[in-house]
């Protein structure tokens, strides 16, 4: 017997992910299939010149299988698995900055000076370090806003949170990386 998992409303499937009563391996790939373009999709967003993303979103998917038991309220799956995302990246940025960083010896012509490339990884790490440091709510908030382009009410839905929450919460996210880059954008 063929099972129609595709047919399932993305709620179903995740219901039958966690009932166990179903052949979880099969539903769990329905539910990779689907949201894999959104895990890639986030993840760019979040670290474009990472040359290991796609092991990235295979963490990301290790994780969801492994937690997804816990999940209380399958409605919101996709607000979960941006938080996933989201703390997987920063667990990874942690790890990355105690580590020896990596420099090519590969210039192409185009290649920007040493100094303009010096110059744009440090703003971005500054940048990275930035949202990094905000509260997990906000954190998770301007990520949502910022990078997957989500609208102010679909987070409110993802979240559980008001829409003056979610709009707050974007604003005093903001306010905070302008003030850690301020450096950086007055030049």
């Amino acid at each position: 017997m063929v099972a129609a998992y595709h047919k399932l409303s993305d709620y179903e499937l995740i219901l039958q992910c966690q009932d166990g009563l179903h052949p979880k391996k099969l539903l769990f790939a329905e539910l990779v299939h689907r949201y894999q373009p959104y895990v890639e999709k986030a993840l760019y967003h979040l670290a474009p010149h990472w040359p290991d993303r796609a092991d990235l979103a295979q963490e990301v998917w290790i994780r969801v299988y492994g937690r997804i038991q816990r999940l209380r309220e399958p409605i919101k799956f996709r607000g979960w698995l941006s938080r996933i995302i989201s703390n997987l990246f920063y667990d990874e940025l942690r790890k990355r900055k105690r580590a020896k960083p990596f420099c090519s010896l590969d210039i192409t012509l185009h290649s920007p000076s040493p100094t303009e490339r010096l110059m744009t990884q440090e703003f971005y790490d500054q940048f990275r370090s930035a949202v990094a440091s905000l509260p997990e709510a906000f954190r998770t908030t301007i990520v949502m806003r910022e990078i997957e382009d989500l609208s102010y009410e679909e987070i409110a839905e993802l979240t559980g949170v008001s829409l003056g929450t979610v709009k707050s919460r974007v604003f005093r996210a903001r306010r905070s990386i302008q003030g850690q880059l301020s450096s950086y954008l007055d030049d």
